[in-house]
């Protein structure tokens, strides 16, 4: 007789990227429950915030003493399930007078208001089986204990593979009550377009385009040598991710402000000891690095450096200081004299790739000239 109590196994031959997934969910979530599940530090706890701002939602986040009288189309819920008890959901009350139990429902959910809920259930399968039990009847029938969700409620969740070796699992009569979507981990390219839109500073995105297979996984075969990735079950706590290169940011933006040991100590425990020395050593450049106003100035006689991660950062530093056409076409005619095409794919593909620099350069006649003799005419958008 087959174990009714069998955890399921989980692979799975399609993914979604994140920005499938955040225009996607909305769509299904008010009739079948996605659950989301990918390596960590891939963006998945994310998708709420995206789903509020794709709605033009404002979305109270923790620590926000208010949640109604906003005009959101949905009150949006984060529920880390790993943390949540049964006496989280609600509890019942004895009503003496009846001699009868009464469902007393938890104000997690501010189920006295009546606007549709967009909750989030991060962590799913790390949840104790008891509120894997419970959550599986929210996410079936729109039931919180014996409180009825208001009417146009949404529901997905999100967990890690159960190859990550991290702790998920499900009972498996439980996954054929869900959609689970594999999530597809950024890329380089998808890392370095968010976070130019972000802000993350510059030498942080020359050093991942100068190291695309940082942002390699552990699940595209052949990376047993790659000393930056999550690795199942190798006891490393601190490795490259989308998530940890972005808590690199307040390190390298503060550098100047604490001891070049303390920097590498600190690279060290975010990223790892291999990517902290080979990023450490990426801030040394600046030394090496002129200005995108200087290259402007002068940009047939400007001197092109002899390092190649100093000329990468010069080209991040370019995407978020080039704001006209002329600044543009000055800058071009110094991306041309680079002796490395790879580093001029690199600056296109930023350029044509960024929503405020696609414009600048789709409209400028030196950037269609290089896409057409290059064989690049996709990246125009035509």
């Amino acid at each position: 007789m087959a174990n009714a109590n069998k955890k399921s196994t989980l692979s799975f031959a399609v993914s979604a990227t994140i920005d499938e997934l955040r225009y996607a969910i909305p769509i299904y979530a008010g009739e079948i429950t996605p659950i989301i599940l990918s390596e960590p530090g891939c963006g998945k706890s994310s998708l709420l915030a995206m789903i509020a701002e794709d709605m033009g939602d404002k979305w109270c986040k923790a620590g926000d003493e208010k949640r109604e009288g906003n005009d959101d189309k949905y009150e949006y819920i984060y529920i880390d399930c790993p943390l949540r008890d049964v006496m989280d959901m609600g509890a019942y009350i004895p009503v003496h007078a009846e001699k009868t139990l009464e469902y007393y429902v938890s104000g997690l959910l501010n189920l006295k208001s009546k606007k549709p809920k967009f909750i989030m259930l991060d962590e799913f399968m790390k949840a104790p089986k008891m509120m894997q039990v419970l959550f599986t009847r929210l996410m079936l029938e729109r039931m919180w204990g014996d409180a009825a969700l208001p009417k146009g409620s949404c529901i997905f969740g999100t967990s890690n593979n159960a190859s990550d070796g991290v702790g998920d699992s499900m009972l498996a009569h439980a996954g054929n009550r869900v959609m689970i979507v594999s999530m597809e981990k950024p890329d380089s390219k998808r890392w370095l377009l968010w976070s130019g839109e972000h802000d993350i500073a510059k030498s942080i995105r020359a050093w991942v385009a100068m190291n695309p297979r940082c942002l390699a996984s552990y699940l595209d075969g052949g990376q047993e040598d790659n000393p930056y990735i999550f690795k199942p079950n190798n006891g490393v706590l601190s490795f490259v991710s989308p998530r940890s290169l972005a808590k690199c940011d307040v390190i390298v933006r503060n550098q100047d402000k604490v001891s070049k040991n303390m920097t590498r100590a600190a690279l060290a425990g975010t990223i790892g000891l291999s990517a902290a020395e080979d990023m450490a050593a990426f801030l040394t450049l600046e030394k090496e690095i002129i200005s995108t106003k200087d290259v402007i100035a002068n940009p047939e006689t400007t001197q092109i450096p002899e390092k190649t991660a100093a000329l990468c950062i010069m080209v991040f530093n370019a995407m978020d200081d080039l704001v006209t056409q002329d600044d543009l076409s000055a800058y071009m005619k110094f991306v041309n004299r680079i002796p490395s095409s790879e580093l001029q794919n690199i600056f296109f593909t930023i350029l044509m790739g960024g929503k405020r620099t696609f414009k600048l350069g789709k409209n400028n006649e030196d950037v269609k000239n290089w896409c057409k003799k290059s064989d690049n005419l996709a990246l125009l958008g035509d």
